[in-house]
């Protein structure tokens, strides 16, 4: 069969209206990323709206070959449940955007956190573009738009960049499997990454399955394979002298003396039934790749375990691979094992960030110095 050619598809694609032209995937290579703009993306918006307000179009019936049985017709309707157009509707709503990745890209770098760099739209998305107008003196309303692409743009660094894998990525301590019971966790030496790709997708800031997504066919257990990743920058510079936690916002701002945001990032700030204290503490330092000591008598119950455990360190720990101890008795700000849930879990009262934002924000607070307070 003959490889349709380029102009093919493209006559196809026209023919075809934007229900097609919504449903294909967006292209998710360095180009278009480093190059993605904000008219792209809201071309690609205004075509997946037009798509889905358009009216269903009947497929052309086949025409019979010589030789061929012509379909039955009984004047009933046959349905599938895998319809092809609507699977591929559902896959093309669910695909990372370029744009996307490249706006999460640059407010990670512009110390306005979006949690995990992930491509799609969300809310936590939303609380770092709000984040960045306060901290820009921009009109606040969380959306993306053309004022505040013209302000991020400025950045004008490549948003993407190739990784080579080493020696030492491939040959660290992993573990297959991390378990959800605490004494079994307990009984594990380290609460390890459970593979170089999700190691590489925290160093990186990303989702995993971004970060795989991006690199089809890669093999992450090879030292020199070559990968695309984010390039997040260096992390904020400075002293904390205050961090407020919003819990109304779902939120953690930090600060300088002069007032000025040195950093913010999307929060899991207690539950119901653990809710997070209230009032202002202190911090009294921080620990990297921390044990962590379950006390059910103290803190909360979990699972059948009534007696005291001590849970190994580890990124895929309960309280990831950095704590910030507060001055109130069993509380911290602290890594969290599962990034892409910060902001849609409950914690134990306690404020968990994604690992990477945890030891950011360890390197600027000032032990006995930094005020923490607790709002909303």
């Amino acid at each position: 069969m003959t490889k349709p050619s380029w102009i093919t598809l493209a006559l196809i694609v026209t023919a075809s209206g934007p229900a097609l032209a919504a449903s294909m995937p967006a292209d998710l290579s360095e180009t278009a990323i480093n190059s993605a703009t904000f008219a792209d993306w809201t071309a690609r918006q205004d075509a997946a709206a037009d798509a889905a307000s358009a009216p269903a179009q009947a497929a052309p019936e086949a025409p019979v070959q010589d030789g061929d049985e012509p379909p039955p017709s009984d004047g009933q309707t046959q349905t599938t449940t895998d319809d092809a157009d609507t699977q591929a509707d559902a896959k093309s709503e669910d695909s990372p955007d370029p744009f996307l990745i490249r706006v999460q890209v640059l407010l990670d770098r512009a110390h306005a956190s979006p949690g995990v760099i992930d491509g799609r739209p969300g809310g936590n998305t939303e609380k770092a573009v709000r984040a960045y107008e306060e901290a820009h003196d921009m009109a606040v309303d969380g959306v993306i738009d053309d004022a505040l692409w013209t302000a991020l743009s400025a950045d004008a660094g490549p948003a993407m960049k190739t990784y080579r894998l080493t020696r030492e990525d491939v040959d660290q301590r992993y573990v297959s499997k991390i378990p959800s019971d605490y004494g079994a966790m307990a009984k594990l030496e380290c609460l390890c990454y459970r593979g170089p790709s999700e190691m590489l997708a925290e160093r990186f800031h990303m989702d995993e399955k971004l970060l795989l997504a991006l690199n089809p066919g890669a093999d992450f257990r090879s030292a020199d394979t070559t990968i695309l990743v984010a390039d997040p920058g260096a992390g904020p510079e400075g002293k904390v002298d205050h961090i407020v936690i919003d819990k109304s916002k779902g939120e953690l701002f930090a600060f300088d003396a002069e007032d000025r945001v040195l950093m913010s990032a999307p929060a899991t700030i207690g539950s119901d039934d653990t809710p997070s204290p209230s009032g202002t503490m202190k911090v009294n330092g921080s620990a990297p790749d921390p044990t962590y000591e379950y006390d059910p008598d103290k803190n909360f119950q979990q699972g059948k375990n009534r007696k005291k455990l001590t849970i190994p360190a580890g990124p895929n720990g309960p309280v990831g691979s950095m704590w910030i101890d507060l001055s109130k008795p069993t509380y911290g700000i602290h890594g969290a094992p599962e990034p892409s849930q910060i902001g849609k879990t409950g914690s134990h009262g306690c404020v968990r960030l994604t690992n990477w934002d945890a030891e950011a924000l360890a390197k600027l607070v000032q032990p006995a110095k930094t005020t923490v307070e607790f709002k909303g």
